[in-house]
């Protein structure tokens, strides 16, 4: 269960208009956190951050479907926490205590920041041109004129010290 503080942040980006994958952020952090301060382990940080996202579509966060490249059990568990979030049924207390234990038992170096910039260059690497420009284009849709002005001010500044 996502703590409220987290429910409450990714609400607030919400209602400022940010995209569902910075909601879904929020979630995603409060995870790194849980492993951080010894909550329970994940296997690989791909996991620990599968797990920020389905908490966020259970919470009622608009986030598409998985990608093509995807399993289809990736793909139905997907599907089937987003339908949770329209729900009223309550978890299975014995299927949590087993998910929680299971994840006990796992390590906490999912979650270091060595692991994460790690996963995050080698998933940046993967991405093209066209889809790193409709990223800079989708964050421009909700940073708005400071917002804007900072970021090109910040541009300006990477240009000149390369």
């Amino acid at each position: 269960m996502p703590e409220r503080k987290t429910i409450e942040r990714a609400r607030q980006a919400a209602r400022q208009g940010k995209r569902p994958t910075t909601q879904a952020g929020e979630f995603v952090r409060e995870e790194m956190e849980h492993i951080r301060e010894g909550k329970h382990g994940a296997r690989s940080t791909k996991q620990a951050i599968a797990i920020g996202l389905s908490k966020a579509r259970r919470a009622g966060v608009k986030l598409g479907a998985p990608p093509k490249s995807a399993g289809e059990k990736t793909r139905q568990s997907a599907a089937s926490a987003s339908r949770r979030a329209h729900s009223r049924r309550k978890p299975s207390p014995t299927r949590s205590r087993a998910i929680i234990g299971a994840l006990r038992r796992e390590g906490r170096q999912a979650a270091s920041h060595q692991a994460l910039a790690r996963q995050t260059r080698r998933v940046a690497r993967r991405r093209g041109q066209a889809s790193l420009r409709a990223a800079a284009q989708k964050a421009v849709a909700t940073k708005g004129p400071k917002g804007r002005k900072a970021a090109a001010r910040k541009a300006a500044a990477t240009r000149s010290a390369a």
